[in-house]
C-alpha cells in the first residue's frame, strides 16, 4: 500500500460452502492485495451456526485494514473478490462461498441504499463480535449468548 493510508477499517468474512476455511484465508490475502489497502490485523478463524439462515456452519473471521480508498470504492473491490470466489445471491442469507461485510470505516456514519456504516446488524452477531473483540478490544460489544460460536485457529 502506498503512503497516505489512514482509515481504520474492519471487514467481516464468512463462508459455508466448499472449502470454507481455505476461502476465508485466501480472501484475507485478496483483501491485502487491493491497491490502497493493507491487512494490519486478522482474527482467529471461528466456526458459527448460521444466523437467520440454514445450512452448514460458517467459518468466520474479521480483519482490520488500513486504506486510502473511499468506502464505495472499497465496497466495490470487496464485491469483486466475492465474485472471484463464486459468490451468488439467489436469496437473502443464502449459503455462500464467500461473504465480505464492511463493518466499520473509521468513525464514518453512512446510510445509502448500497452501504450502511457501521454495519446495521454488527451488534447482533456473535460471528462478527467475537473475532472483532479479539483484534480490536477497544470496539468490544457484548456477544449474544444465544449464538453458538467456537474459536478455531489463528
Amino acid at each position: 500500500m502506498k503512503a497516505g493510508a489512514d482509515e481504520r477499517v474492519f471487514v467481516g468474512l464468512g463462508a459455508n460452502l466448499g472449502d470454507a476455511v481455505a476461502a476465508v484465508r485466501a480472501a484475507i490475502d485478496a483483501l491485502d492485495e487491493i491497491d490502497g489497502c493493507a491487512v494490519v490485523a486478522r482474527s482467529s478463524l471461528y466456526r458459527s451456526a448460521p444466523v437467520d439462515s440454514t445450512g452448514a456452519d460458517y467459518i468466520n473471521a474479521v480483519v482490520q485494514l488500513r486504506t486510502r480508498l473511499q468506502p464505495m470504492a472499497l465496497l466495490k473491490a470487496m464485491q469483486s473478490i466475492e465474485e472471484r470466489f463464486g459468490r451468488e445471491r439467489p436469496y437473502r442469507n443464502a449459503p455462500r462461498t464467500l461473504d465480505l461485510d464492511l463493518l466499520r470505516y473509521g468513525e464514518r456514519r453512512i446510510v445509502t441504499p448500497l452501504l450502511t456504516l457501521p454495519h446495521p446488524r454488527l451488534h447482533e452477531r456473535a460471528f462478527v463480535l467475537a473475532p472483532l473483540a479479539e483484534i480490536a478490544p477497544d470496539l468490544a460489544l457484548p456477544i449474544p449468548a444465544d449464538q453458538r460460536i467456537e474459536r478455531m485457529a489463528p
